[in-house]
């Protein structure tokens, strides 16, 4: 579908409709990936909710929604970019709180990065050998049917006000009902453990990334706790006397947390290096080509030859300028950590040139697998890690033992910075080239979405320090503590934080990091077995690893999330279809009643945490102890929740065609 240059597409009220769910959903994911570890694409709901609100303003143009849902999904991509990196210095100890200015800097730079970086990509990942872009795909059929965005409006309300009231009936609001039903036991000498978180908000998560990702992430996670802590309880504990006597006299749903926090998820460590070096190897090609692609068309433009106003991106002029524009305050920020021009100067390098690797890696991979699967965290791995080597031979024995506020290292403090710039980048960058190849499938004009994301990724950021020190403040992040016994667990950044440290001056279990490579290099080999026999069914490596470094009770319900997906196309007979436009119509009522989980949830978590931060009491909303129920009736609960997102996902093959359910 092609439009006219007339087509009114970056409108006033656009941007300020994108700006305002950018800002909404950027917070809900900030949220959702402090407490999970992992954060979903924004831009099918942000579409509906476009369509929805345009309408009431006398309706809006299939352009104009589609800069809407470009505006608002770069919430997604900074709140990743964000939560992954920018706690772990909390977690350091290098900040008490999360300072406004750094946090804008941070965020805000690399998330323009990012958008400078995927505009070169663009032609050569979505024009000339076009990825499939799951979500950019199902972004854009959502456009074409935005006639009639009733239905889609009501499942999401439903579905949200579902999420938002069960958070606040959880633990940390009134605590009607428990987090999570778990249980744990020693059969003789092996430490058994079984458990499942109660949030609805995986349950969507797991609907929308399906059965395979989700098969795949449980399956590291039984490795992790089915297998592996058992065996270090049976075999290695008596090498280890440190944890053998901080566990001495703990329960066993205890002592399992202990090995695992202390130990097992290094395994996960070891396979996302890997994966990330992996990734890195088997995108060469497409590296290069798109890199050769970008500089091809920014001559033509030049050169004075008529570009079509759909295939028109941002100059390319502007955008070497615009880079120079935005390193210069990135290296007076690395500069003001470490005082070092020999040390801050080779730190900007290194961010230019990484951001650009990891930024292709990063849409290459949403192209492949979309922007909820897109493994970002072991992108950032890989940024620390090789930041952290040049950084201590830049520095020295002496600058290796250097240290900041809190006792923190250095190095440690510098690269994280240097990661998160990354990371935010490579988040807007994946998640750019999906909104792009949304506008080329309903004739948008490129340079226009870019400028739309660019313009969205800023606003995310002005707000994400204030979402964050409210978060802290009212639940905690990372490790347990006695004002905060049940933090946010901040997976990635408490990840980011020990491999950093370990490496200055700190110190990291090697052999267990060395046995998760091994571990993920076999597990490239079963995908790139699979991969020959042309197999539906893959085992991407960094899913993997993300399954294996988190808990077990996270994954269970993102598996069981999959399952239903699963089941909605059993029983249309879609089951291995390869007709991914038929699937993508088919789960859009199930994936907007999932993104309504999530968003309600999250948003009512963001609540929760703004009335506990105003009051200074964590138990401001606990309801008296005759009202709490037990994980039984969690579980029931759960249970209802599926089947309700089975039945609305079931019900039709066509957002048009469905009904809201029970309302």
């Amino acid at each position: 579908m092609r439009h006219p240059p007339a087509t009114p597409q970056l409108t006033f009220r656009a941007v300020v409709l994108a700006i305002v769910l950018a800002v909404v959903l950027s917070a809900a994911n900030a949220y959702l990936g402090l407490f999970a570890g992992l954060t979903v694409a924004t831009a099918i709901p942000a579409a509906v909710v476009s369509m929805g609100v345009l309408r009431l303003l006398g309706g809006g143009t299939i352009l104009e929604n589609n800069i809407v849902q470009t505006g608002a999904s770069a919430g997604s991509s900074i709140a990743a970019g964000v939560i992954f990196t920018i706690p772990a210095l909390i977690i350091l100890g290098y900040w008490r709180d999360f300072q406004y200015s750094w946090v804008l800097a941070i965020a805000g730079l690399g998330g323009l990065l990012g958008v400078l970086f995927s505009v070169p990509l663009r032609r050569s990942m979505i024009v000339e050998e076009p990825l499939p872009f799951p979500e950019g795909k199902a972004a854009a059929e959502v456009l074409k049917a935005g006639e009639n965005p009733g239905p889609g409006l009501k499942i999401l309300a439903f579905s949200a006000a579902i999420g938002a009231v069960l958070k606040v009936a959880a633990h940390s609001g009134m605590r009607l009902i428990p987090d999570t039903a778990a249980g744990a036991g020693f059969f003789g000498k092996y430490l058994g453990y079984m458990g499942t978180n109660l949030s609805p908000a995986l349950l969507g998560v797991g609907y929308i990334v399906g059965l395979n990702i989700g098969i795949v992430v449980l399956s590291g996670s039984i490795l992790s706790w089915h297998i592996a802590i058992p065996l270090y309880h049976m075999f290695f504990m008596g090498t280890d006397p440190g944890l053998a006597q901080s566990i001495a006299g703990a329960g066993p749903e205890d002592v399992a947390g202990a090995i695992w926090s202390a130990k097992i998820r290094y395994l996960g460590v070891g396979a996302m290096l890997i994966g990330g070096v992996w990734t890195l190897f088997s995108l060469r090609k497409s590296l290069l080509s798109g890199v050769k692609s970008g500089i091809a068309a920014a001559r033509a433009g030049s050169g004075g030859a008529e570009v079509a106003e759909t295939e028109r991106d941002l100059p390319m002029k502007w955008m070497l300028v615009a880079l120079v524009v935005f390193v210069l305050p990135l290296l007076l920020l690395y500069q003001a950590i470490v005082g070092l021009w020999h040390v801050s100067i080779p730190m900007a390098i290194i961010m230019i040139v990484a951001g650009f690797l990891f930024v292709s890696v990063s849409a290459y991979l949403a192209g492949l697998v979309g922007s909820s699967n897109n493994p970002v965290s072991g992108i950032t791995i890989a940024t620390i890690l090789f930041a952290s080597v040049v950084l201590l031979l830049l520095l020295g024995e002496s600058g290796r033992m250097a240290v900041g506020a809190g006792g923190a290292p250095l190095g440690a403090v510098a690269a994280i910075m240097i990661g998160a710039v990354v990371c935010c980048a490579a988040a807007v960058g994946g998640d750019n080239l999906q909104d792009l190849k949304a506008g080329y499938l309903v004739g948008a004009t490129p340079w226009k979405q870019q400028l739309m994301l660019g313009i969205g990724a800023f606003s995310c950021a002005l707000i994400m320090a204030p979402v964050l020190n409210v978060l802290s403040e009212a639940y905690g992040i990372g490790a347990p503590t006695a004002e905060h016994p049940n933090p946010l667990s901040a997976p990635q950044a408490t990840l980011m934080a020990s491999v950093a440290k370990g490496l200055f001056g700190g110190e990291l279990p090697w052999g267990i990091i060395g046995i998760g490579a091994a571990i993920g290099a076999l597990i490239i080999a079963i995908d790139e077995a699979l991969k020959a026999k042309a197999s539906s069914f893959r085992v991407p490596v960094l899913a993997a690893a993300i399954g294996i470094y988190l808990p077990l009770e996270l994954m269970v319900p993102i598996f069981l999330g999959g399952l239903l997906a699963y089941l909605v196309e059993k029983r249309h007979g879609m089951v291995g279809t390869k007709d991914e436009t038929a699937r993508d119509r088919l789960h859009r009522p199930g994936t907007l009643f999932a993104a309504g989980l999530i968003t309600g949830e999250a948003l009512m978590g963001i609540a929760v945490g703004i009335a506990i931060y105003a009051s200074k009491d964590r138990d401001v909303l606990v309801l008296p102890e005759m009202f709490q129920q037990g994980e039984i009736v969690g579980l029931v609960v759960l249970a209802v929740v599926g089947w309700l997102l089975y039945r609305t996902g079931a019900k039709s093959k066509a957002l048009g065609d469905v009904e809201p359910g029970p309302m």
